[in-house]
């Protein structure tokens, strides 16, 4: 065992402590269980992004044994259901610089920090897997070349992988190992949603603040440094995505990401970003007025989106399907709109539209804000975690209307892990009455 290893208080800070090596141990039997007999599955560890920048391993190999050390391989054999770990050898001039790394000589405490039956050097990876007849391994999602980029001729990483397996064991067939794991990660387990629900409570309380710092004039991206504040001085690592911070018109672009303009009098701003916590992301979606106070316009279209959210919110449920709540929903809905005097003909019609339109029932949540696994086509289970986004469009105006919660599914109906966020209007015009941590630390010059 190495000297990084003798220190018990300087190891435990090479690991992560979310999750216990039973966690991972069962999410391996789950994989071999869909693995063919005599066959392997092979997952590369991501590999640095730069000189002294923080090191984030990739989600697959991750949420299968949680090691955070990079050129790290592991090795799933399906006919005796061992897992074999592979770590790089010490780098004594590294360490003295950055100080101790989990390393191939700390074999008995990387076995017990997960669970895996057996500890070896990277170098050994490749003779271990020349004579596999079938192994699989992450392909990813599918890989877009932009023609307009004429000279990119590099793969990606998870390509360029599967073409070096072929060179090392030719004779392989080589099999996509994404569906299984994706299929896995569909539903969440107790410590995930845990740390969803920390991920959930400070996205809410970002955007909480966010509207406190809101006044005509400042920047969006200064609404984003707020939350990266939030996230940062609470243990996540920063965002878990591109934040989109939208003011005004730049709402009509749903995935807006400059975040470099200059906030109007008058105008709504979209937030929706939350934070990278423990390798687990939330998603959220709020609009408010720049200037504290929703006009007759913004409550009648954002008033009704929120109520659409509400009725969603309420009939989610385990054992029907997301279809049925959806119907369930728009007929509620249109009771509210034949008894609604909307102010422009055009407004009604995006209302009954939006009854229409399938997605308001969204995408999963969890290691990526978009995570992977399908929820719709069966009846709903406890453990399922997705996001609930209402959403209209007006084109007449450009306006594009939508809010946003991440939810849990429970025995009961559901978990809101992003009900930190003021949702009724009325709470919003209290919230941003506060003052802001911008006013506060007389930060910018736009309070003056």
């Amino acid at each position: 065992m190495s000297e990084s290893s003798s220190n018990p208080t300087s190891s435990a800070l090479l690991f992560q402590t979310d999750f216990p090596p039973s966690e991972f141990a069962t999410r391996r039997k789950r994989v071999f269980n869909q693995m063919e007999d005599n066959t392997i599955a092979v997952l590369q560890g991501a590999s640095p992004i730069g000189e002294l920048e923080l090191f984030r391993q990739s989600n697959e190999f991750y949420y299968l044994c949680g090691i955070e050390v990079p050129y790290a391989y592991l090795l799933l054999d399906a006919s005796s259901h061992e897992t074999i770990l592979y770590l790089p050898e010490r780098n004594l001039e590294q360490e003295r610089g950055e100080g101790p790394i989990l390393n191939a000589d700390d074999t008995e405490l990387a076995g017990k920090l997960t669970g895996v039956d057996e500890v070896r050097k990277t170098e050994e990876f490749a003779a271990d897997i020349a004579g596999a007849k079938t192994v699989y391994a992450p392909k990813g999602g599918a890989e877009h070349h932009n023609p307009l980029d004429l000279f990119n001729t590099h793969p990606k990483r998870e390509a360029y992988f599967i073409q070096r397996l072929k060179d090392f064991c030719p004779q392989a067939t080589i099999q996509d190992l994404s569906p299984i794991i994706f299929s896995l990660r569909a539903l969440k387990s107790p410590n995930e949603i845990k740390l969803m629900r920390r991920a959930g409570q400070l996205t809410g309380s970002a955007v909480e603040e966010a509207m406190r710092c809101t006044k005509p004039g400042i920047m969006e991206f200064q609404l984003r440094s707020v939350a990266d504040f939030t996230f940062l001085a609470n243990g996540a690592r920063g965002g878990g995505y591109p934040a989109i911070i939208a003011g005004g018109a730049n709402a009509w672009h749903g995935h807006y990401f400059r975040n470099n303009c200059e906030l109007q009098d008058g105008d709504l701003v979209l937030m929706d970003y939350a934070p990278d916590y423990g390798y687990y992301t939330s998603d959220i979606g709020r609009m408010w007025p720049i200037n504290g106070k929703y006009t007759a316009w913004q409550r009648e279209l954002y008033g009704f989106i929120v109520e659409y959210h509400k009725v969603l919110l309420k009939l989610i449920r385990p054992n029907v399907l997301a279809s049925q709540i959806m119907d369930e929903a728009a007929m509620e809905m249109e009771d509210l709109i034949n008894r609604t005097n909307f102010s422009k003909d055009y407004y009604e019609k995006a209302a009954r539209q939006a009854l229409e339109f399938r997605g308001h029932l969204s995408h999963t949540v969890g290691m990526d804000v978009h995570d992977r696994g399908d929820y719709r086509s069966q009846p709903l289970v406890t453990g399922t975690v997705f996001s609930v986004d209402p959403m209209m469009w007006i084109p007449e105006e450009k306006l594009y209307i939508r809010v946003e919660d991440t939810v849990v599914v429970t025995e009961n109906g559901i978990d809101n892990l992003t009900q930190l966020a003021p949702l009724e209007l009325d709470d919003v015009e209290t919230v941003m009455k506060e003052k802001g941590i911008l006013e506060r630390l007389h930060s910018i010059e736009y309070f003056e």
